[in-house]
């Protein structure tokens, strides 16, 4: 039907590259362009199917052009660097491409992400007639279908929306992160911001904690508030919300490392001189850390991402939670990652067919909640992340 590029051949560009690839029907020709061909490659070999593997650096928006204009895909897939989003844009309008990402731009010497950046592309896709659809992984992504789903089948409004995101797995180092390092650690160090009464409201990182137990016994974990990117698409097409807020889980090592690591700068984003050499001290960092896509074969385990909202259908007020979880290790069986990996790689690749298809196309740029969830939320099941729906009836997490 349509031939695609991905970018990026890191863990999720794995999943992503074998979970297109087991669907010949749709995607009938791939690319696979990283800024380190062996990786490309590596990936490749593992595929029985034919994968066209280029280097390209995502910086550079002409090498990028030339790619697309030589390749001339009907879609590109960007998994790469959010710090490279714009460029990534940039090149697919000049080049005439669709396009979609997993995580919004983020500037590479300011630890802030938001739309703001990629939203102002909209009146340039428009014109151009192209799609470009942001941040369909899992969070965001599989929860902005999520809080879209439950809006559109179960209430007449929704008032609350607490997005729960639990990975219950141990890879057995002192220290490591599940995605890439330096954008985990720029993340979860950033100011908590969420919504609350018609604003947002910031507090310190990491400052507000709660327990929460998940079901099919997953377990009970601490939750941590902070800001993620998809409250601030939801709160802007779902204006009825009052509150909004993203919790994730930590363990007490992962917090304690992480503590002694900026109290010590090693998670500064500014260069410093090291023998007269520039370095930044969380690009060195990443360096020393365990690659997040060898994390598979020693993760055991299970991740819970689901969204609690509350709201009002004919004039009753209920509380549903809606929520996917996944096996590290079948994750790792099936396409040989953790389960950080598969539950981004996934709902890529269904975003990619929703447009490939000619589902979600309509030339602009978009947030998932702005589509149709329901064929979405059909392929989750079918494709590996079955979901589940259950009403809450005692649901608090200010205790």
């Amino acid at each position: 039907m349509s031939k695609v590029m991905i970018i990026g051949a890191g863990g999720v560009g794995n999943v992503v590259v074998q979970k297109i690839a087991q669907l010949p029907e749709v995607f009938t020709e791939i690319v696979l362009a990283s800024r380190t061909l062996a990786k490309c490659d590596a990936i490749a070999k593992n595929i029985d199917r034919a994968i066209t593997t280029v280097a390209v650096d995502a910086d550079r928006v002409p090498d990028l052009v030339a790619l697309l204009l030589h390749e001339k895909p009907f879609l590109v897939i960007n998994v790469a660097l959010p710090y490279q989003d714009l460029t990534i844009m940039d090149a697919c309008l000049e080049a005439g491409v669709h396009y979609m990402d997993t995580a919004n731009y983020e500037p590479l010497e300011t630890a802030k992400f938001e739309y703001s950046w990629q939203w102002a592309y909209q009146e340039k896709f428009v014109k151009a007639g192209l799609t470009a659809l942001l941040g369909s992984g899992f969070d965001p992504g599989a929860t902005n279908m999520f809080t879209a789903y439950l809006a559109k089948h179960y209430f007449d409004e929704i008032y609350e929306l607490d997005i729960i995101d639990v990975n219950g797995g141990d890879h057995g180092y002192p220290f490591a992160t599940n995605f890439n390092p330096e954008i985990n650690i720029r993340e979860v160090t950033a100011p908590c911001r969420h919504w609350q009464d018609g604003e947002f409201i910031t507090t310190d990182a990491m400052s507000h904690k709660a327990s929460f137990s998940c079901p099919e016994d997953v377990g009970t974990f601490n939750i941590y508030r902070m800001y993620h990117e998809e409250l601030e698409s939801l709160t802007k097409h779902y204006p009825t919300l009052r509150r909004a807020q993203f919790w994730m889980s930590f363990g007490e090592s992962y917090l304690k490392h992480l503590e002694v690591l900026g109290n010590v700068g090693m998670t500064g984003i500014e260069a410093i001189d090291f023998q007269g050499t520039k370095i930044v001290p969380i690009q060195f960092l990443k360096a020393l850390l365990p690659d997040p896509s060898t994390l598979g074969p020693r993760t055991h385990g299970r991740t819970c991402i689901g969204c609690v909202v509350k709201g009002v259908k004919d004039g009753t007020e209920k509380t549903l939670y809606l929520y996917q979880i996944k096996d590290h290790q079948d994750c790792y069986k099936e396409v040989g990652s953790q389960a950080i990996s598969y539950t981004t790689g996934v709902p890529a690749m269904i975003g990619a067919k929703m447009i490939v298809q000619g589902h979600w196309q309509q030339p602009g740029v978009w947030n998932m909640e702005q589509m149709d969830p329901d064929l979405f939320m059909a392929d989750m099941n079918l494709f590996g992340l079955p979901w589940h729906l259950v009403e809450l009836n005692d649901f608090n997490l200010d205790d």
